[in-house]
């Protein structure tokens, strides 16, 4: 289950609430008890990144590399 972060916009309470994701929004405050109690945008805790990562895995077509467009195949010098 992800961990949301809210404030409130009337006190300034800050908590992080663990919630299922089809769990309805946080709405009152549990410091002041008003309805303004919202979800903070925060940075996700992983990022995939690297030449081994490609858009998706299941992907039957040609693949994209997130990480760079670099052919291999054709790079190959001839003499």
């Amino acid at each position: 289950m992800p961990i949301y972060g809210y404030s409130c916009q009337a006190c300034g309470f800050k908590k992080d609430c663990l919630q299922k994701m089809g769990d309805a929004p946080i709405v009152d405050c549990p410091a002041c008890g008003k309805p303004e109690f919202t979800k903070q945008v925060s940075a996700p805790s992983f990022r995939l990144a690297g030449t081994g990562w490609y858009e998706t895995d299941f992907n039957t077509g040609a693949k994209k590399n997130l990480a760079g467009d670099r052919d291999t195949s054709s790079s190959a010098t001839s003499d």
